[in-house]
């Protein structure tokens, strides 16, 4: 048994829980958002996908050909099994990922890379996930350069049971270039419509919402060269 693995990534199961729900709305920004269309021949992860609400997502609006779903906590991969219906879709409880010689050629994470402490690793570990020419899109909104970051840090760090880093954009671009990957970025939800929900401890005014999401919250796209 791998002795990385931990039961939930949350100390409060409601993070868990509610996070196919609340990010619903931001997985089909970040379909539409996509360059590739037709994925039916592609073969995709999602790296700390939680309960899977993303693969499932995904497979509903644009099939592919296989997708797989990893994640460091055991009890959430297990609620993204009992999800997946049909679909084309695994998923299992890995700390040593790539731990299996399949290649993809898409990738995926949102709000995980900001948890993981090694920027670098990941990078290489990316680059020996993916098939040449493929690309590994991260969203995050979670980067020492937004101004409520902070603020949320401390109240993550709470109910986290990995570490919480303070990555910037900067360290994040970097990492992935040293890896020789072509690094891009965009500002993701700018054009967006953003439900406007009452102010709340992220959120502490409507406008630190929309300038979080507006401005804040990106999109990197990582593409192998080789």
């Amino acid at each position: 048994m791998e002795t990385n693995l931990i039961e939930h990534w949350s100390s409060l199961p409601s993070e868990e829980d509610a996070m196919t729900e609340e990010h619903t709305w931001i997985w089909c920004e970040m379909i539409d958002a996509i360059d590739e269309t037709n994925l039916s021949n592609a073969d995709v992860l999602d790296f700390g996908c939680n309960q899977g609400g993303f693969l499932r997502l995904l497979h509903d609006l644009r099939p592919f050909r296989s997708g797989t779903g990893v994640d460091i906590a055991r009890r959430p991969i297990e609620i993204a099994e009992a999800l997946k219906g049909n679909r084309l879709i695994s998923y299992r409880a890995t700390a040593e990922f790539p731990d299996t010689d399949q290649r993809f050629d898409l990738a995926f994470s949102h709000e995980v890379i900001y948890l993981l402490a090694d920027l670098h690793a990941h990078a290489r570990q990316m680059a020996r996930a993916l098939k040449p020419g493929g690309s590994y899109y991260a969203v995050t909104c979670c980067h020492r350069d937004s101004p409520l970051w902070a603020m949320w840090r401390a109240r993550i760090q709470e109910f986290s049971n990995v570490p919480v880093p303070n990555h910037s954009i900067a360290d994040i671009a970097g990492a992935f270039r040293t890896a020789g990957f072509a690094v891009s970025v965009r500002r993701f939800l700018a054009n967006a419509f953003v439900p406007m929900e009452a102010p709340s401890d992220y959120f502490p005014t409507d406008v630190d919402r929309l300038e979080t999401y507006s401005r804040w919250k990106l999109m990197f796209r990582f593409e192998t060269t080789g």
